[in-house]
């Protein structure tokens, strides 16, 4: 069994003249949650729609849990856009009306899938009357009654409020606990930092970076650690005088100190940094290297910045 879940290699799609992808190449490990982040109109969505057959590529190639994608779909579970229904069925009614094209054990599944989202008590009531978070959820409820081994999910928390959206972290990484994968497509730069392992970024129709949140976020040369220090002066000026130190400048009550190329990594600059500041006589509150968040990241990749 191959180790992932969803692999492209040079996808493409067109739509007459209009590139909406490009040569995508991802590769998403199997129980992982996975990130595709882009702003939109990026070519997220049409990424899902490729991987569920909604729409055929005019280039590339992929597999879905090591097979072509049409033998693997009775093992996925995906939501596409804004998630429908039949108004005026209640929520248990849709659930069974989407088991009977499912497995002989799908409808069984339907109690479980509402008391994981969240929706039990509400699960006899007109879809008409729920909020576009509970449609949300009662979508995800429908993901689960293949019990799927991967789970597409097309901007999963819109109308989802704070509370929301944590237990749909907290759903995210139970899956996942599971053996289960999840690909997130997502604008919601934060939300992806917070609930995935791994993320592709896209711009203009090409990923642009891939990897794992802590490698997406520690990319890029400059490093940064902000220091509380007193004096704060001298100590500006020692950390300045400091070979491993490119330059240090006041910064938030503090000092922020931008390290040279070659200084050590993680807890090494820390500790060489604080030893030097004290054999100065400086008295130090505290030392943290300032973490490159994923907005930074995408921020630096992507044409929102080259047109701010």
């Amino acid at each position: 069994m191959t180790s992932l879940a969803i692999e492209t290699h040079g996808l493409g799609k067109r739509f007459g003249a209009r590139t909406a992808l490009e040569s995508i190449d991802l590769e998403v490990p199997r129980g992982t949650a996975f990130g595709f982040l882009g702003r939109n109109g990026a070519g997220k969505t049409t990424l899902v729609r490729l991987l569920l057959g909604l729409a055929q590529p005019t280039s590339g190639t992929m597999r879905l849990l090591g097979t072509e994608p049409r033998l693997a779909l009775a093992r996925v579970g995906a939501i596409v856009e804004e998630p429908r229904f039949h108004p005026h069925l209640t929520g248990r009614e849709n659930l069974l009306v989407h088991a009977a094209a499912r497995d002989a054990h799908a409808a069984a599944r339907i109690p479980a899938a509402l008391e994981r989202v969240g929706l039990a008590a509400r699960a006899d009531d007109a879809v008409k009357g729920y909020s576009l978070g509970m449609c949300q959820r009662l979508g995800i409820a429908r993901c689960l009654l293949c019990d799927p081994e991967l789970l597409i999910l097309d901007e999963p928390v819109n109308g989802l409020d704070p509370a929301g959206i944590l237990e749909f972290r907290r759903l995210v990484r139970s899956l996942v606990e599971e053996g289960r994968t999840v690909l997130l497509s997502s604008h919601l730069l934060d939300e992806v930092e917070k609930t995935c392992d791994s993320a592709a970024i896209v711009d203009n129709g090409r990923v642009v970076a891939q990897g794992t949140i802590a490698q997406l976020t520690e990319r890029g040369d400059e490093r940064t650690i902000d220091i509380v220090a007193a004096p704060a002066v001298k100590a500006a000026h020692v950390l300045a005088a400091t070979p491993l130190v490119r330059r240090a400048v006041e910064h938030d009550g503090g000092i922020r100190a931008t390290l040279a190329p070659d200084a050590p990594r993680d807890a090494d600059i820390v500790t060489a940094l604080l030893t030097r500041l004290l054999a100065e006589g400086i008295a130090v509150e505290r030392v943290n290297p300032v973490r490159r968040s994923l907005e930074d990241q995408f921020l630096s990749m992507t044409t929102r910045l080259e047109h701010a």
